[in-house]
């Protein structure tokens, strides 16, 4: 039975990451923790592993489409290292209650990044202090908390600078792939307390269904698919407080 549950959370993570082309540990961190009884730290560190090689496997249909901005995904990746590495070394130290209050706070935040509506502009590269400030809070988030950072990326790129959504998720998913490999170096000191026959069962669903889902994530409507999403992602919030401050 826990094969057959990795097997379908693993499944979800994929196709939020396929479909959305961002959210994925925002759904695998509280998924190993209350369902499969990891600690915060431990999930955080075998989220980035999942969540790395599934936002992989969604870039390879989008760099055959063009569908990638690469300056500013290696770019976003090499300015956030300060804070993505020292974060990570960092995270094993925090509080489990720190880690699942951060966690919630950053659902929430993710969650309304997502409700908010596009503005029509006309595309325009990143000037170098957004580019910097925007790397610094990705690298945080991705070291401490065990996300990505797309919840970031994509508004920014949409509303900021008139991205297509196509090229904003692609680009997305590059700076999660590379931004969780980095912090997941950074847990290493975890490694050895991870069972890691679940995280790895789940790995295998989500790059295959996030791969799935990128080749065809244009078929749905989009703007339905983020709503969506932004609600769970305030209900796992809201569960989440719950769990760590009353129950």
């Amino acid at each position: 039975m826990e094969i057959i549950a990795a097997l379908i959370a693993g499944g979800c993570i994929g196709a939020v990451l396929g479909f959305v082309g961002a959210g994925g540990a925002m759904l695998t961190v509280p998924i190993l923790i209350y369902i499969f009884d990891f600690t915060p730290v431990e999930a955080t560190t075998a989220a980035l592993a999942i969540v790395c090689l599934a936002a992989l496997s969604g870039v390879i249909p989008k760099a055959l489409n063009k569908e990638i901005l690469y300056r500013e995904a290696f770019t976003i990746w090499s300015l956030g290292l300060i804070t993505n590495v020292g974060a990570s070394a960092l995270s094993h130290r925090l509080p489990d209650r720190a880690i699942t209050t951060g966690l919630a706070v950053v659902l929430i935040s993710a969650a309304t990044s997502m409700l908010l509506k596009p503005v029509e502009r006309t595309h325009k590269r990143m000037s170098l202090p957004m580019l910097v400030g925007l790397s610094l809070l990705i690298g945080l988030i991705t070291g401490f908390f065990g996300i990505g950072g797309g919840f970031v990326v994509i508004p920014i790129l949409i509303l900021g600078f008139g991205t297509p959504l196509a090229t904003a998720a692609g680009t997305s998913l590059l700076i999660i792939s590379i931004n969780s490999a980095t912090a997941f170096i950074g847990h290493y000191a975890v490694w050895n307390e991870i069972s890691w026959h679940v995280p790895v069962t789940m790995a295998i669903s989500a790059v295959a269904v996030a791969g799935f889902g990128s080749r065809i994530h244009t078929r749905l409507n989009p703007v339905t698919l983020k709503r969506s999403f932004a609600v769970l992602l305030y209900f796992i919030a809201l569960f989440t407080i719950a769990r760590t401050w009353i129950v």
